[in-house]
């Protein structure tokens, strides 16, 4: 007895290392809630994948520190994938079988190689403000959640935003956009809505590719210079953003003129163009940076002053930082709801955590107790509706930090909608797969 309590005791200290480290849990053990941690630490996308992996430990961390989801701890296991679709679905099959309760897999290429994968393993799949719009439609991807926002969201909410910037959308007609999107399953995901709104509001939309890793960046720039858009939205990730900001200096091209999509939006993106990048407008799904969130606070106090955070402690409460965090509350609150109607004090399996993530409901009362008051809007989800929320807002660099720099904006469903059932028909209509109905919602 006196070994196997010592032996107990040893595999706690190992474990509190791992997590001070935030290096994770090699196993999820019969009375944990394993989470897979999905990251790209190294390679070109780096300096944008390493805060939101840190963001996403943390508030694992920070659950666990505050008695886990109702008493069930956590353990979780970081996977690197470098942004690479083949590492990721490694990651995945190297993951699935340690208990996972779901995948985030902070890429729309590895997202489009795993959507076929959880139909048959039964795995939930969250991809917050990423992945593929149309898996927003739930009766057609049980498995997938787009929460808080897709591309065709984000694009919709870019075009409503010049339009009212120009005097309304009649105003657009006749005006040029261009679109320099990273050349993935990533950049090109907006393009169907934006060619929509341009066949409506009679603007000239051109699209101008960037090859991986988006640091070379000339031709594309010089096209710009040529043809002189109005405006230019940015589908960048990683060096690719402050690549293009680089080069619209270089070129001339006002800044006040460029629109990033909300992975082209945050701290990384800017600090190597400085006072340079001033004007420049980006998307914040519904955060954008949030130092005095009491969330934030709650994390320093727990985690940070005590030395068992994850990466710089200046770091937390920035823009990657805190969509790490609520990507991972998302997932934590997924379980909650699962618990609600399955069992508190229980292990969730990955039928019960889709059912749970099928039912959220954080209210606005919900949002504040979650010490994420004032950072984002309420959501709710139901068996049609994968995505739970659709507004953005804008802030914009002002040369040293990013503010907040426009009223909330809702995507219009009544262009969304057709566009997402279109997709999503067609694509069960190639896998052969049926439409849910009402019955499967019970």
């Amino acid at each position: 007895m006196k070994l196997r309590s010592m032996a107990f005791a040893a595999g706690l200290a190992a474990a509190s290392l791992g997590a001070t480290l935030g290096v994770t849990s090699a196993l999820a053990q019969a009375k944990e809630q394993f989470f897979p941690v999905l990251v790209y630490r190294t390679g070109a996308y780096a300096p944008n994948g390493v805060p939101f992996a840190n963001g996403y430990v943390d508030y694992l961390k920070y659950v666990n520190a505050k008695g886990g989801i109702n008493g069930v701890k956590i353990s979780f296991e970081e996977c690197e994938t470098g942004y690479a679709t083949d590492k990721g679905v490694e990651c995945y099959e190297r993951l699935k079988g340690k208990g996972a309760t779901v995948f985030q897999p902070l890429s729309t290429g590895i997202t489009f190689a795993l959507t076929d994968k959880v139909i048959t393993d039964k795995i939930p799949l969250i991809t917050a403000g990423y992945g593929r719009a149309d898996s927003a439609d739930g009766m057609a991807f049980r498995w997938n959640f787009p929460l808080l926002g897709t591309y065709w969201t984000a694009a919709d909410v870019l075009i409503q935003h010049l339009a009212k910037k120009e005097g309304g959308p009649d105003k657009l007609k006749g005006k040029k956009i261009a679109l320099v999107y990273h050349d993935s399953p990533y950049g090109k995901e907006p393009i169907p809505l934006l060619q929509e709104r341009a066949k409506m509001h009679g603007f000239d939309l051109s699209l101008l590719p960037v090859a991986h890793p988006g640091v070379e960046q000339k031709a594309t720039w010089l096209q710009i210079r040529q043809s002189r858009p109005d405006y230019v939205l940015l589908w960048g990730w990683g060096v690719m953003n402050s690549a293009a900001l680089k080069e619209a200096v270089a070129t001339g091209f006002p800044r006040d003129k460029m629109y990033g999509v909300w992975w082209s939006g945050a701290e990384p993106d800017v600090k190597d163009v400085g006072a340079n990048a001033k004007g420049y407008n980006a998307l914040a799904m519904q955060h954008g940076a949030e130092p005095n969130a009491k969330v934030v606070k709650d994390i320093l106090a727990t985690l940070h002053d005590k030395n068992q955070g994850t990466g710089p402690k200046d770091e937390v409460g920035q823009v990657l930082y805190m969509r790490g965090l609520i990507s991972a509350m998302l997932g934590v609150e997924g379980v909650k709801a699962a618990q609600e109607r399955y069992g508190k004090g229980k292990v969730m399996n990955t039928e019960q955590v889709r059912w749970g993530l099928e039912n959220l409901n954080l209210d606005q009362k919900k949002i504040d107790a979650l010490g994420f008051s004032g950072v984002m809007r309420p959501v709710s989800t139901s068996c049609a509706d994968h995505m739970g929320a659709s507004w953005a807002r804008l802030h914009t660099w002002d040369g040293a930090k990013w503010s907040f720099s426009s009223d909330w904006y809702q995507a219009d469903d009544q262009i969304l909608k057709p566009l997402i059932r279109a997709s999503a028909d067609k694509y069960m209509t190639e896998k052969k797969l049926q439409r849910r109905t009402a019955a499967d919602c019970q």
